[in-house]
């Protein structure tokens, strides 16, 4: 529960640092005091949009910090989830900086606010006037089946079939269309692919041709050049092959008088041996370079083949080409198997949408037998709040397909009036009646979760007197020895009910205006519910009233005890 509010710079705050106890407790104030701006800053734990307007003028940041004991919740599992050092005092603040930037702590570690947003509505639950509004809508009022039906365990398990059913619904969608798609460009990718594989092309090749084209392409020339090397060579008159037979043989005729003469005979034999491998070599290239027109043409013809398709398909090699056959190839591939595959989808589909059908039927079965709770306990607790007549329905249908909550619709019909048409709350209820049936869910609620702290503010709107004394009531029953409730108010008879009493206020300077709030003593309180009974002017009568009041209620609670 809370156990203290820190806050500074915000708004009309300055500063406040206040302490808070158990059990029921109120807070009143004159309108404009300041009250709302608490619930802000407390708004601000919660996750809820900061606005940088906010700042105290003046001021740097905002802090907004509290503390909360959580001994009594086995909260642990949070806390070790999220890798938070866990203390049985639980310390949120948040920062709001005058750049616009904004920080939330949880036990002083950095969190993000989505995080501190999950603990924050663990730990409190703000009730204002603009949230009777929710009472019309089908979320809430499915909620409230929900909580009191105790589904937490099976929605989370509805929520995973229901995930992994619209995943493949998705998949299945998505690969109909582009098995659509790729199936109309079948003709085409087909006829690529034969168009590739016709030329049965290799790797290499390319590089190969256009050699052997420049090759056929100077036949001639190529042939003549080697012909005159060859003739240099052989020639009978002044070849180098002739030459050099003839130098052989003059130092063959000297190495017996002449000892150098046997080591540069072997030399000049070994040049004349490369030199006649040369020459044969010469002379068999020759005899394979024609000239072959038809040849030619082949080779041009197939280069012409290969440069179109480069051309065609935006590439540059003849790798790349067969690189885009085998993709096309791959792409045929997997047309032909989309059936099988679509086949296989629709099974999974099929099979993930009967759990979540069975899941989301059995929430529907137990949702059906809270709701006749839910009727039977709303009308027993509304009866004393002044609607001796009241009737309430809790209209169930069903969707036409699964959302994420279920199948189920939910409505809350009512009327307050003797043989009056039940209708949507919303429509037929008055500001007074939406409150107290409001009052009445959050009750029941309290009873079904460990929710620390509640704060009403001004639930009580467009009530008054035994209504009045009714809904405080309630309200103390709700604040127990484990729960906390605090009420802001403007009616004596809720006022004088709190245990403990806290009072707003504005205070002026000559330079500025701070709102206040601090714990009334008892005297204090007997004066303040006295001006609420009187307004400015106390008389002996509303002192005296305000002291009854306040006597009834602590001996009512001391009874409680």
């Amino acid at each position: 529960m809370l156990r203290s509010l820190y806050i500074q710079n915000y708004a009309l705050i300055e500063k406040l640092d206040i302490d808070f106890e158990r059990g029921f407790s109120v807070i009143t104030g004159e309108t404009g005091a300041g009250k709302s701006i608490i619930l802000g800053a407390i708004g601000l734990l919660l996750g809820q949009r900061a606005d940088v307007k906010a700042i105290r003028q003046g001021a740097s940041k905002c802090v907004v910090e509290a503390y909360f004991d959580i001994s009594a919740y086995n909260m642990r599992s949070f806390f070790d989830t999220n890798e938070l050092e866990y203390d049985d005092e639980c310390i949120l603040r948040r920062e709001l900086l005058s750049s616009g930037k904004s920080r939330a702590f949880i036990n002083d570690s950095p969190v993000s606010l989505s995080m501190m947003r999950e603990l924050g509505e663990q730990l409190i639950d703000v009730h204002s006037q603009h949230q009777n509004l929710l009472l019309n809508q089908e979320g809430f009022q499915l909620n409230v089946l929900d909580i009191l039906a105790h589904n937490e365990q099976l929605l989370e398990q509805y929520h995973v079939f229901y995930k992994e059913w619209k995943q493949i619904e998705r998949e299945l969608a998505e690969f109909i269309s582009l098995a659509e798609q790729n199936k109309s460009d079948e003709d085409y990718i087909r006829f690529q692919l034969e168009q590739l594989e016709d030329a049965h092309l290799c790797e290499g090749e390319q590089e190969e041709l256009e050699q052997e084209i420049e090759t056929l392409s100077h036949a001639e020339e190529i042939k003549t050049c080697l012909y005159r090397v060859e003739q240099s060579f052989s020639s009978d008159e002044g070849g180098l092959l002739t030459e050099l037979k003839e130098v052989l043989n003059t130092l063959n005729g000297i190495q017996k008088v002449y000892q150098p003469a046997k080591e540069l005979t072997n030399r000049i034999e070994s040049t004349y041996i490369d030199l006649k491998d040369i020459f044969q070599e010469i002379a068999s290239c020759q005899e394979t370079v024609l000239f072959d027109p038809v040849r030619l043409d082949e080779v041009n013809g197939r280069l012409n083949l290969i440069y179109s398709l480069q051309q065609k398909h935006h590439v540059q090699t003849v790798k790349e080409l067969m690189a885009l056959s085998d993709e096309y190839r791959e792409r045929i591939n997997s047309i032909t198997s989309y059936d099988d595959r679509i086949a296989d989808l629709l099974v999974r589909r099929d099979t993930a949408y009967k759990k979540t059908k069975e899941q989301a039927e059995i929430l529907t079965n137990i949702r059906r037998k809270m709701a006749y709770e839910v009727e039977k306990q709303l009308v027993l607790r509304l009866i004393p709040l002044g609607m001796p007549n009241v009737r309430f329905k809790v209209e169930m249908g069903l969707k036409k397909e699964l959302g994420v909550q279920g199948e189920d619709t939910v409505n809350f019909l009512f009327s307050a009036n003797k043989n009056g048409t039940l209708q949507n709350i919303s429509s037929v209820a008055s500001g007074g009646e939406i409150a107290r049936v409001m009052l009445s869910i959050k009750a029941m609620i309290t009873g079904a979760v460990k929710l620390p702290t509640i704060v009403f503010d001004e639930i009580d709107t467009g009530v008054s007197g035994e209504i009045a004394d009714r809904m405080a009531d309630i309200m103390q029953e709700m604040g127990d020895c484990r729960r906390q409730v605090i009420s802001i108010t403007h009616l004596p008879q809720i006022a004088s009910r709190g245990r403990i009493h806290y009072k707003v206020y504005k205070q002026d300077s000559d330079t500025e205006t701070n709102s206040h709030i601090r714990r009334l003593t008892q005297d204090e309180r007997v004066e303040e519910i006295a001006h609420m009974l009187s307004g400015a002017t106390l008389t002996k009568a509303a002192l005296d009233n305000a002291r009854s009041l306040l006597s009834v209620s602590q001996g009512e609670e001391s009874k409680n005890r």
